[in-house]
């Protein structure tokens, strides 16, 4: 399928930002879409944590902020429901999953159903899941990377879009590959949210084709 998320090809996609933590793959998002040429702009960030580094930096930018606790909810379903409004409200078409350290439920997966991403430092299907870098650093692989991929009900499960790898150098700690992933991750996620941006993604069944954008409305 071919996820549908904007209205003319003159507006920029609406995008929202789910992050929990200190927000640089945000802030690299927020850098790309500072560009006159960017086909999308952030226009919320959602926390569930009300002081999140990530909120501020949205501040910083100019964006709308918001803190949903999930303490207010009485269920994971409810808190889930609770953010699918926040960002329909604002009539968000994509969602970039940054840092975000919650499992959501089916109810927020379907309502964002091929049009929600998220950035995993590992090349999925590898070492999904938390403390990727260290899986990789106990697997003794030579190479690692990130991956950019579509939200699926399943961790870290969803169709790939992006990869890119990063060597695993001798003597590395999980910080220093961390480090050096993190700097791929910058530029990775932006690029796919562009592609998202012009309509160049379409998902058959398991694999995520990008369309040429020389061939677009031959």
């Amino acid at each position: 399928m071919s996820p549908t998320h904007r209205g003319p090809s003159s507006e920029r996609l609406a995008v929202g930002v789910l992050a929990s933590g200190r927000g640089s793959n945000l802030q690299a998002l927020l850098d790309a879409c500072a560009a006159p040429d960017f086909p999308a702009r952030v226009v919320v960030v959602i926390s569930d944590r009300e002081h999140a580094p990530a909120l501020e930096r949205a501040r910083a930018a100019g964006v709308e902020a918001v803190w949903v606790s999930p303490k207010d909810f009485v269920s994971r379903e409810s808190f889930d429901l609770a953010l699918v409004h926040e960002l329909e409200k604002r009539q968000v078409g994509l969602v970039c999953h940054a840092g975000f350290m919650r499992i959501l439920s089916a109810a927020y997966v379907q309502a964002f159903a091929g049009r929600a991403l998220n950035i995993h430092p590992s090349l999925l299907p590898a070492f999904p899941g938390l403390h990727a870098q260290r899986q990789a650093l106990e697997h003794g692989v030579s190479v690692s990377g990130t991956t950019v991929h579509f939200l699926e009900e399943g961790v870290d499960t969803g169709p790939i879009v992006l990869q890119a790898a990063v060597p695993v150098l001798p003597g590395d700690t999980e910080e220093t590959l961390a480090a050096r992933i993190l700097v791929e991750e910058h530029r990775l996620y932006p690029a796919a949210v562009r592609l998202f941006a012009e309509n160049r993604l379409e998902i058959v069944g398991r694999r995520v084709l990008i369309k040429d954008s020389s061939k677009e409305g031959r």
